[in-house]
């Protein structure tokens, strides 16, 4: 009896993926070092409204000294680093799915924004950094008048005038 197969002309390019996979991932010796060189993004929230910007960074089991806000050229940065903590087990086996290492976060900042007046706060594993507005950059109410009195003035002269 004759089987016939369906042929793929990609089946060769997975393994040859898997094969590159597995000699990449067997090439780390040591994969703490390899986990304490590492960099990663926190997740950043960012809000506004009419008087401040706010953005909240996750950053938990970061020391709060190891943590650097600046501003410079209307540009935020946050840098920080998280450390890898040794520790030693007896088994041969564990997890580690938590970003270790260092990383710099920049926003770009609007022109509305008073770098006079930041303020950061850290809390339960947030920082939380509030950029105030400027005065002028604040919106402002203007009340539309409809029509205005010397116009109406005015149309009553020009009608005075045609009536005589």
């Amino acid at each position: 009896m004759t089987v016939l197969t369906r042929w793929d002309p990609f089946r060769e390019f997975s393994t040859l993926q898997d094969r590159m996979n597995r000699l990449f991932r067997d090439s780390y010796t040591d994969r703490e070092e390899a986990l304490t060189t590492s960099t990663f993004a926190p997740p950043v929230d960012v809000y506004e409204d009419e008087h401040n910007i706010s953005l909240k960074i996750e950053v938990p089991g970061i020391d709060e000294k190891d943590i650097d806000v600046r501003i410079e050229n209307n540009t935020l940065t946050v840098h920080g680093e998280r450390k890898f903590e040794k520790e030693e087990k007896e088994e041969n086996f564990r997890r580690i799915e938590r970003q270790y290492g260092s990383f710099t976060r920049s926003f770009t900042l609007p022109n509305t924004v008073d770098a006079e007046h930041v303020q950061a706060h850290y809390d339960k594993g947030i920082l939380n950094i509030q950029l105030a507005k400027k005065a002028e950059a604040k919106p402002k109410q203007i009340k539309v008048n409809v029509g205005s009195e010397k116009a109406l003035e005015g149309k009553e002269a020009k009608s005075v005038g045609r009536a005589a």
